[in-house]
């Protein structure tokens, strides 16, 4: 299980409604609304 870097959620990763690249390492998110908040500021859900 990965964690939504947005709202901190597990997330199977087969079924992760979307994911992103970011500095090499793939996030998967529980939606599509999580993955434009990443993408709009990754830096923000990056530790």
């Amino acid at each position: 299980m990965a964690k939504d870097p947005v709202c901190g959620m597990n997330v199977d990763e087969k079924k992760a409604a979307a994911t992103s690249e970011y500095n090499g390492k793939i996030y998967y998110f529980c939606s599509k609304h999580c993955k434009m908040e990443f993408d709009s500021d990754p830096k923000k859900y990056v530790k």
